[in-house]
């Protein structure tokens, strides 16, 4: 008998993607997956519901593949992730199209809840809260075989006033080290060579279990894996990077020197009001010790403008520092109103028309400073993983840069290159926020 296909569609953060990732593997034991919802008997859709946009997003997600059950294959509909375990039953009676709700600690009723749904013809939603549960098991990558994210925490402690993540993912809490090296170890078997550690927090990595910060000890243990050759950090924030984590950044030789810190502002007023930890004389201070010891550092930020009560002084405050520390990368966010967060009821919101005018105000600043970062590269030579082709031109990543968010090196070659590869490359032309080189196939002096 012929197997039921599934198709999956994530949407969201790589912590999403992960989860997705569990799901196919999960799903992959009793159905066959497709990427054509044309085919597909059960669609899923993994939501984001972290701010305004990605809720709409999903939303339109949902009722485009609901089509797929008027003039298709589809017969069961579901939706899972961050926006069902928001709002829950609600959900299921806003969009009656949709069979299956489960919220993002409910991934082991997966596989009953199709079945009981095909069997009776029923509506099913579970969305369990849970500050104890992490999403682990067999994972089908959607990344290459050669790169993966790897989670080492679930939920947040934090508490931004801004952010309904606790309220979505429940409390901090850290996956065993011995697991998380497990899963590298598994993932380089199967031709992975660059692991990526996220979380919402990583510099917290291990306080929950161990007492004490092991971010570094983790990077350290998983280093010893064979296979492995690139290790990226992402979501460190800037006051918990210690001393021990910028030694293992600095002197281990498969962790890429490029660290994110998602500092969301800097004035001391705005930070504040957003409840963060930091401040800006210890953010600038970790900055300078982190460029002073680790070569060839990478910095990737990401702001937010147009908080409520962000004055124009805030802004400016804002401005220069982008222009005196040059972020080698640099995300910037309009701030979003969100249900059941402290900023939503703050007095002082910002309008729409000024959030632009400051999001892209900051963008034209950061463009020019990546250029002029990018024209110092000229000539210099990186190991390049290759991502993908388009003809004769082949495309892929330094240690600069990580996977979706950053630019690319764009090269040409008279040999053929596999996606995974690493090859070498000297650049030759700087663009705003990509670069151009040509392979050295023997040397690039």
């Amino acid at each position: 008998m012929e197997k039921l296909k599934v198709g999956v569609i994530n949407l969201g953060c790589d912590k999403n993607r992960i989860d997705s990732e569990i799901i196919i593997g999960s799903l992959s034991e009793k159905y066959d997956m497709t990427n054509d919802p044309k085919i597909a008997d059960i669609i899923l859709v993994n939501t984001c519901g972290f701010i305004e946009s990605s809720k709409q997003e999903s939303i339109d997600t949902i009722l485009e593949m609901s089509k797929y059950k008027e003039k298709y294959n589809c017969s069961v509909l579901i939706a899972t992730g961050c926006l069902t375990q928001r709002y829950g039953a609600e959900l299921l009676e806003l969009m009656p199209e949709l069979d299956i709700i489960l919220g993002v600690n409910d991934y082991n009723k997966l596989l009953s809840s199709i079945e009981e749904v095909r069997s009776k013809n029923i509506k099913i939603e579970h969305c369990t809260y849970s500050d104890e549960n992490i999403n682990e098991g067999q994972r089908v990558l959607t990344t290459g075989t050669y790169s993966a994210y790897v989670r080492i925490s679930e939920g947040c402690d934090n508490a931004c006033s801004y952010c309904a993540i606790p309220n979505i993912r429940g409390k901090y809490r850290s996956r065993k080290m011995e697991k998380i090296v497990q899963e590298v170890k598994d993932l380089s078997e199967h031709g992975c060579k660059e692991i990526i550690l996220v979380a919402q927090d990583t510099t917290r990595y291990g306080m929950d279990l161990y007492g004490e910060k092991n971010l570094h000890k983790l990077i350290s243990e998983i280093s010893k894996v064979q296979g492995i050759e690139w290790i990226r950090v992402l979501y460190c924030y800037a006051e918990e990077i210690t001393d021990e984590i910028i030694n293992e950044i600095a002197l281990n030789d498969k962790v890429c020197k490029y660290v994110d810190i998602p500092i969301q502002h800097i004035s001391d007023d705005i930070l504040k009001s957003m409840r963060r930890k930091g401040r800006k004389n210890i953010i600038t201070e970790n900055i300078n010790k982190m460029r002073k010891n680790i070569n060839g550092l990478n910095l990737r930020t990401s702001l937010i403008v147009g908080f409520p009560g962000e004055t124009e002084e805030n802004f400016e405050e804002l401005k220069q520092f982008i222009k005196e520390i040059k972020f080698d990368k640099l995300g910037v966010f309009k701030y979003s109103m969100e249900d059941g967060t402290a900023a939503a009821e703050m007095k002082n919101q910002i309008s729409e028309e000024v959030k632009i005018s400051r999001e892209e105000e900051l963008m034209i600043i950061q463009q020019r400073i990546s250029k002029e970062l990018n024209n110092k590269k000229i000539g210099r030579i990186y190991k390049v993983l290759v991502e993908g082709f388009n003809g004769n031109t082949y495309f892929g990543r330094s240690y600069e840069m990580a996977p979706e968010v950053d630019g690319t090196i764009f090269f040409e070659a008279d040999k053929v290159y596999n996606k995974g590869e690493f090859v070498t490359i000297k650049v030759t032309e700087a663009l705003e926020y990509d670069l151009i080189g040509v392979v050295c196939y023997e040397s690039c002096e």
